[in-house]
């Protein structure tokens, strides 16, 4: 009965105080992406902002983690998953596949988790420029908000690390066709053989993308004091286990997506949909099992049951007939999966995801 009430308290405080502000804080960054003066860039900003506010919603939930909505946590996830959004657009929508610029553009992610960082030229290799200061806005909110978090220099390192995965995936799956899959091999395989449990190349590719741990990690900041044994447990648990069910779902609705658009899908390295299916659920049933053992696991268990309704509930897995694997999942993720469905389903259809 208890769970039953902390979940309950939880989704109550995240869809009536976090997601308000996500509106509140998108509003204002979407008013400055319209006045880029490059029409590409203000084009890509405002693209992003339009059809990936889900990113950052569903990022929200970390915010009501330790309590009433924490204002600096939301402004500092908003503005970080919108530089994400915003450069997977650039990378990947933009029609550049230039190397250097990508890595160019991704040092403002690095920046914006790094407080005191100098700002750069982050299109000084991009062909479009003129942002009026769209971008270094995003990377100084996200640096002086971090600065307001208690306890964040004790959980940079490790936020530091993986941000330097997330940005060495985007920099090298957005290469040419005839680059990248070679070069994320030889980039993971060593990481793959360094880990205690099996995992295929691209298992860890789908980790390295997600955001999910980075956001753990500052809303564990937001306590005044921090373990270094709970920034391991909580890393160990969002990577790869969370942050790689997050990103294979991701994957996993958007394969017809993809394929239309020749893009890099990690689900289609699998056999057939039935190791599609069963990785899946191992990599659930792990997330589950590290969320149990850590110390605040209720809402831990709600992220990933979360994740699932989440993209289980768009309409692409119904168009793409991938019920029954939609069905076997929830199945597996328990009572709370079925619920948050039924609960994101509504939202959707409300217009409010």
């Amino acid at each position: 009965m208890l769970g039953i009430l902390e979940h309950l308290n939880l989704m109550s405080r995240f869809l009536f105080q976090a997601f308000p502000g996500v509106a509140g804080e998108l509003k204002a960054w979407r008013d400055l992406a319209c006045r880029c003066p490059d029409p590409e860039l203000r084009r890509q900003a405002l693209a992003s902002l339009a059809l990936k506010r889900f990113h950052c919603q569903g990022a929200s939930v970390f915010t009501v983690w330790q309590g009433d909505c924490h204002g600096e946590l939301l402004r500092a996830i908003v503005a970080l998953q919108t530089i994400s959004d915003y450069l997977d657009n650039l990378c990947d929508r933009a029609g550049v596949q230039e190397e250097k610029a990508f890595q160019q553009l991704h040092h403002a992610f690095r920046d914006a988790l790094t407080p005191g960082a100098a700002l750069k030229d982050y299109y000084k290799d991009y062909p479009y420029q003129q942002d009026g200061g769209y971008l270094t806005t995003l990377v100084k909110v996200c640096q002086q908000s971090l600065l307001a978090l208690p306890s964040y220099a004790l959980v940079q390192e490790k936020v530091g690390w993986l941000a330097d995965l997330y940005c060495h995936l985007q920099v090298t799956k957005h290469l040419p066709r005839d680059q990248r899959e070679i070069r994320l091999i030889q980039w993971l395989d060593p990481l793959v053989k360094s880990l205690p449990e099996p995992l295929n190349w691209w298992e860890l590719a789908a980790a390295t993308g997600s955001t999910l741990g980075i956001f753990a990690l500052m809303a564990l900041a937001v306590r005044s004091q921090v373990r270094l044994e709970e920034v391991e447990q909580l890393s160990g648990a969002y990577f790869p286990w969370i942050g790689g069910l997050h990103i294979l779902l991701d994957y996993y609705i958007d394969r017809q997506e993809d394929q239309e658009g020749q893009d890099l899908n990690f689900i289609t390295y699998y056999n057939d949909e039935r190791e599609a299916r069963l990785r899946l659920q191992y990599f659930l049933q792990r997330s589950l099992d590290k969320a149990v053992a850590l110390p605040d696991p209720v809402f831990h268990l709600t992220v990933i049951r979360g994740l699932l309704a989440l993209y289980l509930s768009d309409a692409k897995v119904a168009a793409q007939k991938l019920t029954g694997t939609r069905r076997f999942l929830l199945l597996n993720g328990g009572f709370t999966s079925r619920y948050l469905f039924l609960l994101c389903s509504f939202l959707r259809r409300a217009g409010v995801i």
